[in-house]
């Protein structure tokens, strides 16, 4: 039966559907462990042992969620399928773990990366991806999915496919453009007319999610900053760069694409955690003297 609900979740991306085999398979594993001879057979106490059990083994809060979420739907199959009557899995709730703050760069520090003075053609690349990231807050996956007619630049807006394929309309920065068309001038020598990805390799494909990172941690490096950059953190920045200049939380989470306000609410934190930094450093009641 796994193996046909998981055929059914051909909606959702790949990565989510690999995460949801992980996440079953460990059931099942438990469940052989156990004894549970069919899915009809588990209850409501030995799943919540399963979850018990994991968190045990180091297994943090978003992923014991994402598992509970992965038996719920599965379950749900299953009772469509007439196999099972319940869901064990309706009611219970994974232990919550602490909430990690992104890490950002700052705004000089953001455009110390995307500055990038090389004429090189591959350089040329980078500096349109980089720019995109941060003017549209794009995830690694949307760049990379990019097409060519995905781009008005008479209205500078990009058509952006998102998670469960759906697609948001996203304004492109007036740097970002000059940015693009500077790569599409030499995009054209390095593939043919039916390659479609606006972001190619040095073999003319469409440019993998490896390469990008990869380029971006060689960067990072020779622009000189001291963190280990990745794609996502200047997607970070971008969010929280905007939300510290508006402070319009509804307004970054449409250009995020975030399904749930709480998911964007986590930059208000980030916020705050900015402002109470300005804070120690400046209020003159920040500091207590020392006492001799």
């Amino acid at each position: 039966m796994l193996e046909s609900y998981i055929k059914t979740l051909h909606h959702l991306s790949i990565h989510t559907r690999n995460a949801y085999q992980r996440d079953l398979d460990y059931l099942n594993n438990y469940c052989t462990k156990k004894a549970i001879e069919t899915w009809s057979d588990l209850d409501g106490r030995q799943l919540r042992s399963f979850v018990a059990e994991r968190h045990r083994q180091g297994i943090g809060g978003r992923s014991l969620q994402r598992n509970l979420s992965a038996v719920r739907s599965f379950y749900r199959y299953l009772i469509k399928e007439e196999k099972v009557k319940n869901n064990p899995a309706e009611g219970i709730v994974a232990p919550k773990s602490p909430r990690k703050l992104p890490k950002v760069l700052d705004a000089d520090q953001t455009a110390q990366l995307v500055e990038i003075d090389d004429k090189e053609p591959l350089a040329v690349r980078d500096r349109a991806m980089l720019e995109l990231i941060y003017s549209s807050g794009l995830r690694l996956a949307e760049l990379i999915s990019l097409n060519l007619n995905d781009i008005d630049f008479s209205d500078r807006i990009l058509t952006v496919t998102g998670k469960g394929n759906k697609t948001r309309s996203v304004p492109v920065g007036k740097h970002a453009i000059k940015a693009i068309k500077n790569w599409l001038k030499i995009r054209l020598a390095m593939t043919n007319h039916s390659e479609q990805a606006l972001f190619i390799s040095s073999r003319g494909k469409r440019i993998s999610p490896r390469s990008v990172q990869d380029r971006l941690k060689q960067w990072a490096i020779k622009q000189g900053l001291p963190n280990h950059v990745h794609p996502h953190m200047l997607r970070h920045s971008f969010a929280s760069h905007l939300l510290e200049s508006s402070g319009d939380l509804r307004a970054v989470q449409e250009l995020l694409g975030h399904a749930d306000i709480s998911t964007t609410q986590v930059y208000t934190h980030l916020d705050f955690q900015h402002l109470a930094q300005v804070y120690d450093k400046t209020h003159p009641r920040a500091h207590r003297k020392k006492i001799d």
